[in-house]
């Protein structure tokens, strides 16, 4: 066990450890591993003591690296592994009922160990990565070093029709950001180890070292320097090393086949880039709406899970393919035979029909979408990479197998469609076109497809990028400015904080104080603009020197003209309930104003001044820039 999975482990609740044992030598196996803990991480301490703050980082790149590449075992074996077994089980009986029953019992264990074991929560998605980044410095929970671990083997392990890399990339980026938070590093090296256990995972995963490094860098760091690339890399060929070393063959995703190019066939590559760009956002929206569909059940925990449940349990009774990751029927997709998919199925009898195969295709591709989102919306952990790769493995086939089957030209590799496919609808779902091109570059075990790669990937990003402007994991998010986006200036502006640049310490005036008060706060504070407030503590107005200046020296004026006769309306209001940082941008560049007043749930909070706001931001400009 590496250090920061061993960090993991001392700092789980005592129902997922080892150390709670029934016999006597539980309390000496306690004591000894927490003194072997401790003399692990004194060495640290004494490491970054004698070594300067990049070889500390090099270092703990590898062991961030290590803690995750060993997660990642853990996740795939156990899921192959009960794969194997349900298949086993299914070809003894000759009825997908096995398959069927088993993520019933995957979702209900999950949603069982979140509400007993999590505090009745969990995050899901890479997007909490991204909110972690911009809006918390990177600090990550430290339950999710084995949160994810748990939930999401128990979810796709028994067969939720999702995928275990965005679990994966989370633990990775939970074990960078809290070794970080151990070892007292700053925010940017907290940030960049954070990514070094994204780009482990996704190395690890698929034994794309490359992809690992584009992910990291293209999905989770917007900004980043030359110098940030080192770590990065370090940590993805770590993860990669780990994995290819350690796991079979047979868990990852790989393709033995040589899968050429032929320039003849680039008119469908643009007809598949196409279709995967519009699949892509059907995927997205409906995935989203079937979430949004069971968040509205609540305080139902276990009845919207077994609801859900038993609805995916009919969907893979009929379409057994949507059990788990995929990564098996994606294989089989690309092999000589296809149509083993059919075994042991309702439809096994027409496995000679290559329509109603074809048919079985396509019908996949469209319900995978409502199989995820039931998956996860009902209680279930896991992530989308997965199911893109799934979608545009089916989809590509699909594609290739139909323009054979119509014979308008010469034949066309199925196996190199079904391929290129799964970049596409990766590319279109995630915007992430240089992640895309290059995992599948990797996991092919060639770059012969490099060309219909970066065709497929950047026609299905072009058209997919037009109806949805952010990726489906992050919009949410973008549309409230809790994420960083492509936008630097917009993504340096959502890292601000804007209550603690509020002043609050203002003198306040009530609506029942008469002029004459005014007056002589004028001439014992430096005010100018003096905020009114109901006793209810709502703002009602301001009271702007430049605007009673006339009448300040008149004291016939000052003694008889009602307050309520001076009090101005503002040119705006900041609402810190509402309005993001965009929208108070705006209010200050439509006004013209130097300060705005600012209400909180309708209650007065404070001024706003707007060089506060800028100076902020070059703060925050020169502490984004990751050396």
């Amino acid at each position: 066990m590496t250090f920061t999975a061993a960090f993991a482990v001392k700092e789980l609740p005592l129902q997922f450890t080892f150390l709670k044992m029934s016999n006597k030598k539980a309390p000496f196996l306690k004591i000894a591993f927490r003194k072997i803990f401790r003399h692990v991480e004194n060495f640290f301490f004494m490491l970054k003591e004698l070594l300067n703050e990049r070889h500390f980082i090099y270092i703990s790149s590898v062991i961030v690296a290590l803690s995750c590449a060993a997660a990642v075992i853990v996740l795939k074996a156990f899921a192959h592994q009960i794969f194997v077994w349900a298949n086993l089980i299914n070809g003894y009986l000759k009825l997908p009922y096995i398959n069927s029953l088993l993520p019933i019992a995957g979702i209900l264990l999950t949603v069982f160990v979140v509400r007993n074991l999590l505090d009745g929560h969990i995050d899901k998605g890479s997007s909490k990565i991204l909110h972690a980044v911009a809006k918390k410095g990177g600090f990550i929970p430290r339950k999710q070093m084995y949160a994810q671990i748990v939930t999401s083997s128990l979810t796709v392990g028994l067969g939720g029709s999702a995928g275990l890399e965005s679990p994966i990339v989370i633990t990775g980026a939970a074990f960078g950001s809290n070794y970080a938070q151990r070892y007292r590093l700053s925010q940017k090296d907290r940030i960049l180890l954070l990514a070094c256990g994204v780009a482990a995972g996704i190395g690890a995963a698929f034994n794309a070292p490359i992809a690992g490094v584009l992910f990291a860098i293209e999905v989770i760091l917007t900004d980043i320097t030359i110098s940030a690339f080192i770590p990065i890399i370090i940590s993805a060929a770590t993860g990669a090393l780990v994995s290819n070393v350690l796991l079979n063959e047979d868990i990852l995703l790989s393709f033995k086949q040589q899968l050429e190019f032929d320039y003849r066939n680039i008119p469908y590559y643009i007809l598949l880039g196409i279709l995967a760009g519009f699949v892509s956002v059907y995927h997205a929206r409906n995935f989203r709406k079937v979430e949004h569909f069971f968040n509205r059940i609540r305080n139902k925990a276990y009845k919207r899970a077994l609801f859900g449940a038993s609805l995916l349990a009919i969907m893979i009774f009929f379409f057994p393919t949507l059990f788990g990751e995929g990564y098996e029927s994606i294989k089989t997709l690309a092999e000589p035979h296809p149509e083993q998919l059919l075994d042991n199925t309702w439809l096994e009898r027409f496995q000679g029909n290559p329509w109603i195969f074809l048919a079985f295709i396509g019908a996949a591709v469209m319900l995978k979408s409502f199989a995820t989102g039931i998956t996860l919306g009902s209680g279930g952990n896991g992530g989308n990479f997965a199911p893109s790769l799934f979608v545009g493995s089916y989809l590509g086939f699909a594609l290739a197998t139909a323009i054979n089957l119509l014979g308008f030209t010469h034949p066309i590799p199925v196996a190199n469609f079904t391929v290129v496919g799964m970049a596409g609808i990766l590319s279109g779902l995630f915007h992430a076109p240089l992640t895309a091109i290059f995992l599948i570059g990797e996991i092919t075990g060639g770059y012969g497809l490099m060309v219909p790669l970066m065709m497929v990937s950047s026609i299905s990003f072009a058209v997919s990028r037009q109806f949805e402007k952010y990726s489906m994991d992050v919009k949410h998010l973008a549309d409230k400015g809790d994420v960083f986006t492509s936008d630097k200036d917009k993504n340096i502006l959502s890292n601000i904080d804007i209550l603690s640049l509020v002043e609050t310490d203002w003198q306040v005036i009530k609506r029942e104080d008469g002029l004459e008060y005014v007056i002589d706060l004028l001439s014992t504070t430096p005010q100018k603009v003096f905020a009114v407030t109901d006793q209810k503590n709502q703002l009602v107005g301001l009271i702007d020197f430049e605007q009673i200046r006339p009448m300040i020296f008149n004291s016939f004026r000052v003694k008889f003209t009602p307050l309520a006769d001076v009090i101005s309306q503002p040119a705006a209001i900041v609402s810190l309930d509402e309005d993001g940082i965009e929208q108070i941008m705006k209010k200050f560049e439509d006004t013209g104003a130097a300060l705005l007043p600012v209400v909180n749930n309708k209650k007065y909070v404070g001024f706003l001044p707007k060089l506060a706001i800028l100076e902020s931001y070059r703060e925050k400009f020169k502490e984004m820039v990751i050396e």
